[in-house]
């Protein structure tokens, strides 16, 4: 974007810049390293991952450190490293039954098939700030993971990985199994933009990059029903573990894991009340995004079903595929700083011209009612 009106302000822009790395990199404080940020900071590091749409800790860990903290720069930063990386490979399909669980909560029923297990969460605690007056001691080998939890080395086959919740529904028969169908073949929105009306693939990878509070907000827009499409839900599974990654050899063409990853994964329920719905089952709405990232996969999954039931007569689907995306609405909203010279001087002028035809008594020219140009954007 080139703003021609705008001159002599290079100079300004260089030491802006050479400021914010002196003030970055040579601050008081002790230089946080890479390591220290994905330890300490994991939650936002996830964030920054799913936003970004690309799983790498340490790359990810650095570009929130050159953002100083500001998530939607890094998933920028992140994004930019990664439209200079080869695609060397496409990974096969991952089966989420294959999740080394870390964490698994069942809120729709008491007594699932497998353990819950709470692990790694604040959610049970009060929101009291702690200020600890010393370090506290590293957490040894072995150690369990916290008061009445399993350790993860003496956990068996089936807590690691314990039957879905979903599989005691369709034992029952209560799930409405034609309204999740998959796609023929994903959606890569990376490679082609989606638009409306769009593949189920294709809305649940826009939201696995969409900001996260503007996900959440619309998810929490669509349950207070202001369009009138009011839907009552339950989460019915929540899980945060590792999945193995395999792409195809290539010279023999077997699938080969070449590491792993962390995913959250939801599965939400919602009672079907509407008149063209079978009202004998459930519908059942998915969410996955990477790293640990609760909230975000409880609103996709949620909005999932919402996008189906009501985002075709609506504008959910296109608020989902258009507006969700932070780098496409934070661009758009910082580009606002720039110099707007050229076009702010445009509408001084017309309302000039306004007031000089107002004082004269004459009419409005035509032009002068028109709204400003649209140079900025």
């Amino acid at each position: 974007m080139g703003y021609s009106g705008a001159r002599g302000g290079l100079e300004a822009i260089l030491a802006a810049e050479d400021l914010v790395r002196r003030k970055r990199d040579h601050a008081p404080a002790p230089w946080a390293s890479t390591e220290q940020i994905t330890a300490r900071f994991r939650l936002a590091v996830d964030r920054v991952m799913g936003e970004a749409g690309l799983y790498d800790e340490p790359t990810a860990a650095d570009a929130f450190r050159q953002a100083e903290g500001d998530s939607l720069e890094a998933s920028h930063l992140l994004r930019a490293q990664r439209s200079t990386l080869p695609r060397l490979a496409v990974s096969e399909p991952v089966d989420p039954g294959e999740m080394t669980v870390l964490r698994r909560i069942v809120p729709a029923f008491r007594e699932p098939d497998g353990p819950q297990l709470l692990g790694r969460t604040s959610d049970y605690t009060g929101r009291l700030l702690e200020r600890p007056a010393a370090r506290p001691e590293p957490e040894q080998p072995g150690q369990p993971e916290g008061r009445g939890t399993v350790d993860i080395s003496e956990r068996t086959d089936e807590q690691r990985s314990p039957r879905r919740f979903l599989d005691l529904l369709r034992k029952w028969e209560l799930v409405a199994e034609g309204r999740t169908g998959d796609d023929p073949e994903p959606h890569d929105i990376t490679r082609k933009p989606a638009r409306p009306p769009a593949d189920r693939s294709a809305v649940l990878a826009a939201m696995a990059r969409a900001e996260s509070g503007a996900l959440i907000a619309l998810w929490y827009r669509s349950v207070l029903g202001p369009d009138g499409d009011v839907h009552e839900i339950t989460l019915g599974e929540l899980r945060h573990g590792r999945l193995p990654l395999r792409v195809r050899h290539p010279h023999t063409g077997n699938p080969v894991a070449v590491g792993e990853f962390r995913v959250t994964e939801a599965e939400a329920i919602e009672d079907l009340d509407g008149a063209d719905e079978d009202r004998t089952r459930f519908d059942i709405g998915y969410g996955l995004c990477f790293g640990h990232n609760e909230r975000k996969a409880i609103a996709m999954a949620n909005l999932d079903i919402a996008g189906r039931r009501f985002g075709r007569s609506g504008p959910l689907e296109q608020l989902l595929l258009l507006t969700l995306d932070g780098l496409d609405s934070g661009g758009f909203l910082e580009h606002l700083k720039l110099p707007h010279y050229v076009t702010f001087r445009s509408m001084v002028e017309r309302k000039q011209a306004m007031q000089a035809a107002a004082e004269a008594g004459e009419d409005l020219p035509a032009r002068a009612a028109e709204p400003a140009g649209k140079e900025c954007r």
